[in-house]
């Protein structure tokens, strides 16, 4: 990454060295769950790598540089394999390395950076190489946004049968993550038959380096396109479509639920609702604002501060008519909980709020996640549910509160 890309953002000026003190001591995982997402998406078996990627990751500067290296490894075992006529191993080596190059992409914030863009034709070519090999239908799609195209995928349940019609979940990863974050195998969506439809929104991934930037709601967009495509999809139920979004995504998919009210619900996790964004873009990791600033198409800090203050979702909360399920850390430090109260109180629509008590942005309970999947799953399946506040004590004792 050139200097003056990191140059344009003060904190990062003043604080780099600090930034890189940290990685030192905290490794990989400074800012957010990493390995961990990587380790449930890709298996146990890249433990070693992550070990090993960990230990030479000194410095901010070297995350891209050890990702790709061993993205490179991981590619080159899945062309191994695939000679050999091993379709599941190849399959597996090309997943972790599009993962590992996702990875060595992220910490790049900068359109014509030759390394950002090599890796991205890299990582696509993984990709196809393992939805060749998957072993169950995975599309790549195309929407039409802006006059451009946005870029998403299609994973329809492995078990699905000619002229079934099955519910579907649109996936709005965080502004850190990407489409293909969906794990290698044992998707929960997929296992109880449900499609998933994951979407690079406006700014991330190959919509971003399309020129498709985010603004502040143009997310809504791209969330009709979504269901416009889903709708007239012969395997998809056009009447059991929900909106699943982890992170930004919650700011995102919030968006969306109230510009497109034929979703039939909405789950988000990890939040970033706070008005403004203050906490994540100015006391958070600098990589956060950084990353977001590209995202949106800003090189003057002034500017994307202003822009900033329009990153608000009061104006659209009262819009929501679709049942609406947050689940958020007591502790989120990128975004004080206070937030969440004040969102989920402006909603009307039926809700159901889940803190879990001292967790933070990352939530580690296991539990989160699939009573995230259970309760889409019960609200595309028409089953009824109690409007309440749920409040998760850490040694499991649930405190619920109706609305």
């Amino acid at each position: 990454m050139r200097a003056e890309t990191g140059r344009k953002m003060r904190r990062w000026r003043e604080q780099r060295w600090l930034l890189d003190q940290v990685i030192q001591t905290r490794g990989v995982d400074w800012d957010q769950g990493r390995t961990s997402k990587i380790l449930r998406n890709c298996g146990p078996g890249v433990a070693g790598e992550l070990q090993e990627i960990g230990r030479r990751v000194q410095k901010f500067s070297d995350i891209s540089r050890e990702f790709s290296r061993a993205a490179k490894r991981r590619e080159e075992l899945g062309v191994e394999s695939e000679k050999a006529g091993h379709f599941h191993e190849a399959a597996e080596h090309y997943y972790v390395a599009s993962t590992f190059y996702t990875n060595a992409q992220w910490a790049i914030y900068e359109d014509d950076n030759p390394n950002r863009i090599a890796w991205g034709e890299r990582r696509r070519f993984c990709y196809d190489k393992f939805i060749l090999y998957a072993g169950r239908p995975i599309e790549r799609v195309e929407l039409p946004v802006e006059g451009k195209s946005l870029s998403a995928l299609l994973h329809l349940p492995p078990r699905i049968r000619p002229g079934d019609k099955v519910p579907c979940v649109l996936y709005i990863p965080g502004m850190d993550g990407v489409k293909e974050d969906n794990p290698f195998s044992g998707d929960p969506f997929l296992e109880r038959g449900i499609a998933l439809f994951a979407i690079d929104g406006p700014g991330q991934g190959e919509t971003r380096a399309r020129g498709i930037k985010c603004t502040a709601s143009n997310c809504e967009e791209a969330g009709k396109a979504a269901y416009a495509y889903l709708s007239k999809r012969a395997e998809i139920d056009p009447q059991r479509v929900a909106i699943f979004g982890s992170s930004m995504g919650s700011y995102w998919g919030t968006r969306v639920a109230a510009a497109e009210p034929r979703y039939r619900a909405c789950a988000l996790s990890g939040v970033c609702v706070e008005p403004g964004q203050y906490t994540i873009f100015n006391t958070a990791s600098p990589t956060f604002k950084l990353n977001y600033m590209y995202m949106s198409g800003y090189d003057d800090e002034a500017a994307f501060d202003e822009f900033a203050k329009t990153l608000t979702l009061a104006e659209v909360a009262g819009k929501i008519s679709a049942p609406y399920l947050m689940v958020a850390g007591e502790d989120d430090e990128l975004c004080p909980i206070q937030y969440v109260y004040e969102l989920m109180e402006r909603i009307s629509a039926p809700k159901v709020l889940i803190v879990y008590e001292g967790e933070r942005h990352s939530i580690r309970n296991p539990r989160a996640r699939t009573l995230i999947v259970n309760w889409l799953a019960d609200r595309l399946e028409g089953k009824p549910f109690t409007a309440e506040k749920i409040y998760v004590e850490m040694g499991g004792k649930e405190i619920h509160t109706p609305w």
